[in-house]
């Protein structure tokens, strides 16, 4: 574990990305985390506004087919956020490394790769988007209006994973402002047009269902060339020119790692995806009643998760960046300042909503439903685990930044299915609806004490994330087609 700061380094800071290996931490992270705060709650936003859209214009129907359709669309995105976080880390390595011809490579690699992997899926989820919905035993009433929303979705996956890999290789050179103003024009665009393609306002054809999922792809779309434009008007660092082009060839050695890293991480979103089915089948044996209490409340938990899950990218990218510039002496540092801000801003979260909880449920069910009490019940019960499952996200966060992908998953694993849901099913017979709702935080107390100690006693630490890419070839990469001093005098 290297201590000393590396010498002789130009600072990383300057035009569309900033330095999180020097000055106050907190303070930092704090100014990095927010923005990507902001696009989170701006892509929930996104959601509810199209939902209303579709529900208001077309009803419950199309509220149905959508849902089953945005189901397949997590699982996909499942996979493309974990390729994307493994990117993130190498940018961030790489760029506190002060090599930003390495970081560029490493996004090149996997913009080369998987947008082409997300052009084959467009292709195939056309093909075979009836056989997707019939497996998910999508309702006949539904099925017509699901097959015409999914199919034109399908061909919005393209722009979508380019999108998601460009704002991520954002935030690993440490700009995280430019990823807001683009999802902002993404959700205006979206919310926007949702209307006027449903209903064939203007110039426009009425397309009803699908006319929703026109609108996002041409949000997608006409914000991805936005984004594109400003990155080389801005000449921000992830820009290729001239030679760099040839980075959209995928890297064997670098994409080995993408994928070996990516995967696991993608898992976890599984691993999530399907807890929650898993718990929301034991939700429906408790009637509508229930099954509509514990909907509701999820939507405020959406949006408590969500200062965790910004502090935890914010701290996986600073912690990479760290690492990769060998300033382990502020790791502890970063993890401690992360751990602080998570507890003042999920925890604060809580408080407020717990405390105005009649009110931010009744903007879901009138005051005189008798789900009312029960939503206000598990809401009491299970919201304040979340903070300490914020500090499982910010110490994952941490350890993954290099390169440590298994234990997380393994940790996760273990809280989600033999604890929270073990204690679910275990405990029912004897305590009835009451072990559905204790299993949230104990599940999340689990999570935390596991990661709390591979954190301080795991191997996390020895992981060598760039050094797995054979180094010879990067050597002769260099020399090939390096910029002169392009390492040490990054450009962009």
């Amino acid at each position: 574990m290297a201590d000393a700061e590396p010498a002789a380094k130009p600072p990383v800071s300057g035009r569309g990305r900033r330095d999180l290996t020097t000055g106050p931490i907190t303070r930092t992270l704090l100014a990095f985390a927010l923005p990507t705060l902001f696009s989170n709650m701006l892509q929930s936003l996104n959601g509810s506004i199209n939902a209303i859209w579709v529900g208001r214009f077309l009803g419950e129907d199309a509220l149905a087919a959508t849902s089953n359709a945005n189901l397949i669309m997590f699982l996909m995105f499942a996979g493309v956020f974990g390729f994307g976080m493994a990117a993130t880390i190498l940018v961030g390595q790489n760029v506190g490394r002060r090599d930003i011809q390495e970081a560029r490579r490493a996004l090149g690699t996997a913009i080369g790769a998987f947008v082409g992997v997300a052009a084959l899926i467009a292709v195939f989820g056309w093909i075979y988007a009836p056989a997707l919905l019939r497996l998910l035993a999508t309702p006949g009433e539904a099925m017509t209006m699901a097959l015409a929303y999914l199919r034109v979705i399908f061909l919005s996956m393209p722009s979508a994973f380019l999108m998601v890999l460009l704002m991520m290789g954002l935030r690993g050179v440490g700009d995280s402002l430019t990823p807001l103003w683009f999802m902002l024009l993404n959700v205006f665009l979206d919310s926007t047009l949702n209307p006027v393609f449903i209903l064939g306002l203007g110039p426009a054809p009425q397309m009803g269902i699908a006319g929703s999922a026109m609108a996002t792809l041409v949000a997608g779309y006409g914000s991805l060339t936005a984004m594109i434009v400003y990155i080389y008007a801005r000449d921000l660092p992830i820009r290729l020119r001239g030679p760099e082009w040839r980075f959209l060839v995928p890297d064997p050695a670098l994409l080995r790692v993408i994928v070996a890293k990516g995967f696991p991480m993608g898992l976890q979103m599984l691993v999530v995806s399907s807890a929650a089915l898993a718990m929301i089948g034991l939700v429906n044996r408790e009637g509508v009643v229930v099954t509509a209490a514990y909907g509701v409340t999820q939507q405020l938990w959406t949006y408590i998760q969500m200062p965790a899950m910004a502090v935890g990218a914010a701290v996986s990218a600073m912690a990479a960046q760290n690492i990769g510039a060998g300033r382990w002496d502020r790791i502890a540092q970063i993890t401690r300042s992360a751990v602080i801000m998570n507890l003042i801003l999920t925890g604060g979260l809580v408080l407020l909503l717990t405390a105005v909880d009649r009110v931010a449920l009744g903007l879901f069910l009138h005051q005189g439903s008798p789900a009312m009490p029960i939503a206000r019940h598990i809401q009491l019960v299970g919201s304040w685990g979340f903070v300490l499952f914020g500090m499982t996200l910010v110490l994952f966060g941490v350890v993954r930044a290099n390169g440590a992908v298994i234990g997380p998953l393994v940790i996760l694993f273990a809280s989600m299915f033999p604890v929270r849901l073990g204690l679910a099913y275990a405990l029912h017979p004897t305590f009835g609806i009451e072990a559905l709702w204790w299993s949230f935080p104990v599940g999340s107390i689990a999570s935390a004490a596991m990661a709390i100690w591979y954190y301080k006693y795991g191997r996390w630490r020895e992981t060598k994330l760039v050094e797995e890419i054979n180094r010879e070839e990067a050597e002769e990469r260099c020399f090939a087609d390096g910029e002169p001093g392009g390492s040490l005098q990054p450009s962009g």
